[in-house]
């Protein structure tokens, strides 16, 4: 099986979608240049950064969803991890960065356009738990770029 890699980095001066850029600087308090229009819901240490799944992707467009990688407003767009182990506690190199997930994120109103029928709880981990997107801190701050192999590291 090929090496989990990063297979796009997406910022925004705020809002969604977010746009691929081929590398990034990483700090503490996320991607340099990444904005959020919401900065009670998004931003802080424990949510630098918005991870998901290239296969979730694959999978919701295949079911007719027209959302694209950057679309649900994700920095990291990862293809490659189980992302079954994507949860909580677990840690991740993503290039020079060390991550730690920190939590689930909740789907919210501003990407119902992704979906079929704005039916943006279709990402929630309440109704499809090994579908959602997830926050991460960022432990070791350092660059990324595209094609950044992806490692995990363990519980924190």
């Amino acid at each position: 099986m090929p090496p989990a890699t990063v297979v796009q980095i997406n910022v925004s001066n705020g809002g969604v979608p977010k746009t691929a850029i081929p590398e990034a600087r990483v700090d503490f308090l996320g991607i340099d240049g990444d904005a959020h229009n919401d900065r009670v819901n998004h931003g802080g240490p424990d949510r630098a950064l918005c991870l998901f799944s290239a296969e979730v992707i694959d999978q919701l467009r295949s079911e007719g969803h027209p959302l694209v990688p950057g679309g649900a407003g994700e920095n990291l767009t990862v293809r490659g991890l189980d992302w079954s182990t994507v949860r909580p506690g677990a840690r991740f190199a993503a290039g020079d960065v060390e991550l730690e997930i920190t939590a689930f994120t909740s789907p919210c109103k501003n990407i119902a356009g992704c979906f079929l029928d704005g039916d943006f709880g279709r990402i929630s981990v309440k109704t499809h738990p090994l579908e959602s997107r997830v926050y991460a801190r960022v432990v070791k701050p350092g660059v990324i770029s595209q094609g950044a192999k992806v490692v995990g590291r363990g519980q924190a």
